[in-house]
């Protein structure tokens, strides 16, 4: 049973904030106490009894994660929650652009919060990748990844070199502006449009996807997850950048040497997911698949 609620909002979406009291209220009225993530709360009439906690404390705090914004909100909320080794769920509301991850809307959200709250909803598991950074043979950072892992170029760069080796054996040497490596999830975002397959969430695999290839005979390439990916990057001349983001949210620049490993994480993602919305469903509605 839930007995806390975590609520967090997408930064400067002020069209979430008439809804803020209603859904405390909702909340309240069952028993069940809101913890309002501090850039939500600021909307709020100040109360002292009302519970609030910095975005990265919060999953350690509730039972529950709902999400008030869009996909890259319930993203950076995703890395968090596993980043910090917890099994909670997460019930995304679209108040975004395109809504895929956060597929709700929020007229639809009290009967699919009310079966969360009663533990009674469907939950998904999502897999989610673990990245290691590493420089001169130790670990400088570790980081979460729900949708892809990309290494590029800089803004000013040439193509790049990224040679990977997938579960200990050597696959190529790619000469490319940069490489995916994405998850089921992540399948229809970055990878999506650098021409690489749509994955099933269900499917237990990643992508490898090479970006703009410097040769035609580079193409994606579907690998078993419990495989680890290791990408060693080298740039044509030492004042070239390259770059490591992951779910478009963190950014690191490597330095001359860096190696980046990616593997599957131990505990997936667990996402609330409404019963009337299927993953093709959702492709069709969101991505208009297979729509002439």
């Amino acid at each position: 049973m839930v007995e806390r609620v975590g609520i967090v909002v997408k930064l400067g979406q002020d069209s979430v904030a008439p809804h803020l009291l209603e859904v405390a209220a909702w909340l309240e009225s069952r028993g069940v106490e809101p913890v309002f993530e501090v850039d939500a709360a600021r909307w709020l009439p100040q109360r002292p009894a009302r519970r609030t906690a910095a975005r990265d404390d919060l999953p350690y705090m509730v039972d529950l994660l709902l999400v008030l914004g869009g996909d890259g909100t319930l993203l950076a909320v995703a890395d968090r929650v596993s980043l910090a080794g917890l099994d909670l769920p997460i019930l995304g509301v679209n108040f975004g652009h395109l809504g895929f991850l956060a597929e709700l809307n929020y007229p639809e959200l009290y009967p699919l919060l009310e079966s969360a709250i009663a533990g009674s909803a469907t939950v998904e598991r999502r897999l989610i990748m673990r990245a290691h950074v590493r420089r001169a043979g130790q670990r400088i950072a570790e980081h979460m990844a729900l949708n892809d892992v990309v290494i590029t170029r800089g803004a000013l760069s040439r193509i790049i070199e990224l040679s990977v080796t997938v579960g200990g054996e050597f696959v190529a040497r790619f000469n490319a502006d940069g490489l995916i490596v994405a998850s089921p999830t992540g399948s229809t975002a970055y990878n999506l449009s650098a021409g690489g397959p749509i994955l099933h969430p269900g499917v237990d695999a990643l992508i490898l996807t090479p970006i703009a290839p410097h040769t035609l005979s580079n193409r994606p390439v579907v690998i078993p997850a419990s495989a680890p990916v290791l990408v060693a990057p080298t740039a044509r001349d030492p004042d070239q950048e390259v770059i490591l983001t992951l779910d478009g949210q963190v950014c690191l620049t490597l330095a001359p040497g860096d190696t980046v490993e990616v593997a599957r994480h131990d505990t997936p993602v667990r996402l609330v997911k409404s019963p009337t919305h299927s993953y093709f469903d959702v492709l069709r509605r969101k991505l208009k698949w297979a729509e002439r």
